[in-house]
């Protein structure tokens, strides 16, 4: 079922205790650490955590700016790798792989969703959908007609040649939307979407990445400091100083 932009609709316990969620694993996270230095000083990331995510699941991650969420969202995307512990996608060891296999699964099967956008400003808004789409090289007439397809879906069809300054907050997040989808990944990532969004613009976002996971059987996996839009998930969990709890 299509999903249109402007649809509507859609015990704690430490997580190293937490049991496997039902159903196919996207993800399996096992006492994955996260070390950094500061000045010499060790400063934990993540502090032993282990949890699985089904095919299937819509999951927030909330908690306080610093709390470990963004570093949790990129290790699960193979961006960052672990001081120690193991990460899984579709039970592949992820930082096992091979560097040139691990780009092939970010670029094949993870979409990202950032809370800057991180749109190239010298693009149209087609020519950044089109990007992904040009890393795996797809022929550039198939590259415009998925490009035009992703951002009629999200209503910015009459905004194809607009440079993300040509765009309001709100459409430069759809044209985001739409470059996330744009190799038509299983994971979507999502980091604090709705931080720089209005009331209404957020509530779209978040219908239209409910009915993505409803109506398409997308995981996703959001991290926020809004507990209104981590509602809008199936499952809840809490980051604190690097420890994961079911909320």
């Amino acid at each position: 079922m299509s999903v249109t932009l402007g649809s509507h609709g859609p015990a704690v316990a430490t997580m190293t205790e937490l049991p496997m969620q039902r159903g196919i694993a996207m993800i399996r996270v096992d006492k994955v650490c996260k070390v950094y230095k500061h000045r010499k000083t060790p400063v934990t990331g993540l502090d032993n955590v282990s949890f699985s995510i089904a095919k299937g699941e819509f999951v927030a991650v909330v908690g306080p700016s610093g709390s470990g969420k963004t570093t949790l969202l990129v290790t699960i995307g193979a961006m960052l790798r672990p001081t120690s512990g193991t990460v899984h996608i579709n039970e592949r060891a992820v930082y096992s792989l091979p560097m040139a296999e691990m780009a092939e699964l970010r670029r094949k099967q993870i979409g990202f969703l950032f809370q800057t956008f991180n749109l190239i400003p010298y693009l149209t808004a087609e020519q950044n959908v089109m990007a992904p789409l040009m890393l795996a090289k797809l022929p550039t007439d198939r590259q415009r007609v998925r490009a035009t397809e992703l951002l009629g879906r999200v209503g910015l069809g009459d905004r194809l040649d607009h440079k993300p300054s040509e765009l309001s907050v709100g459409q430069q997040q759809r044209v985001a939307l739409a470059r996330m989808m744009a190799n038509d990944p299983a994971l979507i990532l999502a980091d604090e979407p709705t931080g720089n969004l209005d009331p209404q613009t957020a509530e779209n976002a978040l219908a239209f990445l409910g009915g993505l996971c409803k109506d398409e059987g997308k995981t996703i996996v959001m991290v926020t400091h809004s507990m209104d839009a981590a509602k809008k998930a199936g499952r809840l969990l809490r980051c604190t100083n690097g420890l994961i709890t079911e909320a």
